[in-house]
C-alpha cells in the first residue's frame, strides 16, 4: 500500500508561481511512477505530467509544457511539480498518483492504482 499526500496548493494571481509536492508514505521500497493529474470544475480529469521511478523520464500534456515541470527526490520519496506562468484555466484540484512501475510512465489515469486527496490551485486577479 501506499499513501500520497500533496501540498503547497494556494491562490495565486495569473503569471505567477507554485509547487505542489507529493509526499509518498507505506511501501516506499518498491518502484512507482507518478503522475499529477488536475480536474476543473464541470470538466473531466486531465493527465498533466508524470515521471517515472528510474532515469526520471517524463510526459507532458501540451497544455502545460514549457510552462510546468515535473522533478522527484526518491531519497525523500517525493515528487514535485513547478508551475510558473500560471494561467486563470489552470485553477483546479491538483491530484497526485502512483503505479508500480520503475522505467517509464503514462497520463492516463486509469493506469495509476494509488491517489492523494488532491489540493486546491487558483489563479485568479
Amino acid at each position: 500500500q501506499l499513501q500520497l499526500v500533496e501540498s503547497g496548493g494556494g491562490l495565486v494571481q495569473p503569471g505567477g508561481s507554485l509547487r505542489l509536492s507529493c509526499a509518498a508514505s507505506g511501501s516506499t521500497s518498491y518502484y512507482y511512477a507518478v503522475g499529477w493529474f488536475r480536474q476543473a470544475p464541470g470538466k473531466e480529469r486531465e493527465g498533466i505530467s508524470c515521471i517515472s521511478h528510474s532515469h526520471g523520464n517524463t510526459v507532458y500534456a501540451g497544455s502545460v509544457k514549457g510552462r510546468f515541470t515535473i522533478s522527484r527526490d526518491n531519497a525523500k520519496n517525493t515528487v514535485y511539480l513547478q508551475m510558473n506562468g500560471l494561467k486563470p484555466e489552470d485553477t483546479a484540484i491538483y491530484y497526485c498518483a502512483a503505479v508500480l512501475v520503475r522505467y517509464t510512465c503514462s497520463t492516463n489515469a486509469r493506469e495509476y492504482d494509488y491517489w492523494g486527496q488532491g489540493t486546491q490551485v487558483t489563479v485568479s486577479s
